[in-house]
């Protein structure tokens, strides 16, 4: 199996300490990706394997926001955003164009048309679970109206692209989401730089710690199995807490050694 479980430090934060730790010990090859990932290789051992992160981080208090950025002409993209132009997998940018004229309507490009998507996303749009599967795309999205967090950022990301913004996607974790899980929100590039945008929230939220970024949720899987006999998970906890809150300890998983 990959799995991406090891954030990175970069602008937006900053790695203090970690712990990995895999039981029963397994070698791990660890590279990165394309999109600059950290991926963990490793074969995984028959019977039960526990696997458990504990991450220290900086990161910021608030987001950035530029209401007056303007967009990026596609002439002055860096070479490695261009690519965030193109229609992907989950999200089918070329055939989203009718719809994203329809959400910004007269707005001026470059940010202030991306919050006008991601204001559209979260008004529009029902938070539900049970109406996506791991196949839905954000055309599937907007057809029946709802989804997850991972649906609404495809389709921030597809409605950005087809009005020639470089969107892409990212997952980790967000300071206070409740029920606290993995949490996916997209990053739109205007003015010269990338923003984040998050169609669950009403209002911009820092406290964000990124684990993976890509062109949708093909690339930030944390974990892909590659085994002939599929892995089961049987168990996940995640938590995530200031570093002077007092924070209880988790189960040791001694009596339900499953994957965390």
């Amino acid at each position: 199996m990959v799995a991406m479980l090891r954030p990175r430090s970069g602008p937006a934060q900053w790695v203090i300490s970690e712990h990995y730790d895999l039981q029963p010990w397994a070698p791990v090859d660890e590279y990165a990706d394309g999109y600059g990932n950290l991926c963990q290789r490793l074969v995984v051992p028959q019977g039960q394997m526990q696997v458990r992160v504990e991450v220290v981080m900086e990161v910021e208090d608030d987001i950035a926001v530029a209401p007056d950025a303007p967009m990026t002409p596609i002439t002055e993209l860096p070479a490695d955003v261009l690519h965030y132009l193109l229609q992907s997998r989950y999200c089918p940018s070329d055939m989203m164009l009718d719809q994203a004229l329809t959400v910004v309507g007269r707005t001026a490009p470059g940010y202030a048309q991306v919050e006008k998507i991601r204001a559209w996303i979260h008004d529009h749009l029902e938070y539900r679970y049970g109406v996506s599967t791991a196949s839905t795309d954000a055309l599937d999205t907007l057809e029946h109206g709802a989804g997850v967090c991972r649906d609404f950022a495809h389709v921030g990301i597809g409605l950005c692209r087809s009005l020639q913004i470089p969107a892409r996607m990212v997952v980790g974790y967000l300071h206070g989401l409740e029920p606290m899980d993995l949490h996916a929100w997209f990053e739109a590039f205007v003015g010269g730089r990338w923003y984040t945008f998050d169609a669950t929230q009403d209002a911009p939220r820092g406290g964000r710690i990124v684990l993976a970024y890509g062109h949708d949720a093909a690339d930030v899987a944390f974990i892909s199995d590659y085994g002939l006999q599929p892995l089961q998970l049987d168990d996940m906890h995640v938590e995530v807490a200031l570093a002077d809150e007092d924070k209880p300890q988790p189960d040791s998983g001694q009596d339900d050694p499953g994957g965390e």
